[in-house]
C-alpha cells in the first residue's frame, strides 16, 4: 500500500458530510519543516453552507474537476479563508474557479506566500482596536489567536456547535506514520493521538502572548463545541469541550 494512502484519510478530494450543512474534504500529504527534516502532514478543508446557500471554504485543499462538480451542486463559494500564514497554497485554484468569492487571509499570509496570491485579498484583522465584523457573523464566530510567528484565526459554527482549528491542535495517528523517526517526532512535539495538542515549537512562539492565548482558549471552551475539525490528523467528532481542556492544558495551568 503506498505511503500516501496509509498516511491520509481516503477517499480524498471529495465532500464528506459531517453534520447538516458541513462537509470536510481530506486532501493529499504535504511536507513541511527544515530542508533536511521535513514532516508529512495530511491536509483537510472544511466547507460550511450558510443560510442562502453561500459556502464558507476553510483551509482549501486541491480543487480538481470532480470536487468542483460536487461543490457546484452544494452551493456557491462566497468566502475562501486562509486561517493562518501557512494555509494558503491552494487558494489560487479556488480563486480562479470562483473569482466572485472573497478571499480572507490571516495576518502575514501574503508575506509568506510571496507572489502566489497576486489578487485582491482581505485581512482577518485583529489589530484595529475594535471587534471586526465579517459577512458570516450571524452564523460563524471569528476569533484571532495572536503569536509572534503567526496568528491563527479560529471559527465556530454556532448552529452545529462545530469549531474549526488549523495548527493550534495537531493530532497525528501512529498507525498512519510509517517512519519510526516521524512517530517519535510527533510524540516529542506533543502532537500524537490520542493526546494531540499545540506543537511545542508553536507554543514557544506564544511566549509573549500567553494571556491573549489563554483568553482565546477560554472563549473557545465557553462556546462548548460539540465537535472540533482539525486540518491535520484525526479530528474530534464528539466531546469538543473536553478535548479543548485536555489539549490546551499547557496554557490553562
Amino acid at each position: 500500500m503506498p505511503d500516501d494512502v496509509l498516511a491520509t484519510y481516503p477517499p480524498l478530494n471529495t465532500l464528506k458530510p459531517v453534520t447538516d450543512d458541513i462537509w470536510i474534504v481530506d486532501g493529499p500529504m504535504i511536507r513541511f519543516g527544515l530542508t533536511i527534516l521535513k514532516v508529512q502532514f495530511p491536509t483537510r478543508a472544511t466547507i460550511i453552507r450558510l443560510t442562502g446557500g453561500g459556502l464558507f471554504v476553510h483551509s482549501p485543499t486541491p480543487l480538481d474537476a470532480a470536487l468542483k462538480a460536487e461543490i457546484d451542486q452544494t452551493g456557491m463559494p462566497r468566502w475562501i479563508v486562509g486561517p493562518n500564514r501557512l494555509h494558503y497554497w491552494w487558494i489560487p485554484e479556488w480563486h480562479a474557479a470562483y473569482p466572485q468569492a472573497e478571499v480572507y487571509l490571516a495576518p502575514r499570509t501574503s508575506e509568506q506566500a510571496g507572489g502566489r496570491l497576486d489578487f485582491e485579498c482581505r485581512t482577518l484583522d485583529h489589530t484595529s482596536g475594535f471587534p471586526p465584523s465579517y459577512p458570516w457573523d450571524d452564523q460563524i464566530k471569528t476569533l484571532s489567536v495572536p503569536g509572534a510567528y503567526m496568528t491563527e484565526v479560529v471559527f465556530f459554527h454556532v448552529p452545529s456547535r462545530t469549531l474549526l482549528l488549523t495548527d493550534l491542535i495537531e493530532n497525528f495517528e501512529s498507525r498512519k506514520i510509517a517512519s519510526p523517526i516521524m512517530r517519535f517526532l510527533t510524540w516529542l512535539g506533543g502532537v500524537r493521538d490520542p493526546d494531540g495538542s499545540t506543537p511545542t515549537d508553536l507554543r514557544a512562539s506564544f511566549r509573549k502572548q500567553r494571556p491573549q492565548v489563554r483568553a482565546a482558549v477560554e472563549t473557545m471552551i465557553g462556546w462548548n463545541p460539540e465537535r472540533i475539525i482539525l486540518a491535520h490528523g484525526r479530528w474530534y467528532a464528539a466531546d469538543g469541550r473536553a478535548e479543548l481542556q485536555r489539549a490546551f492544558r499547557w496554557i490553562l495551568r
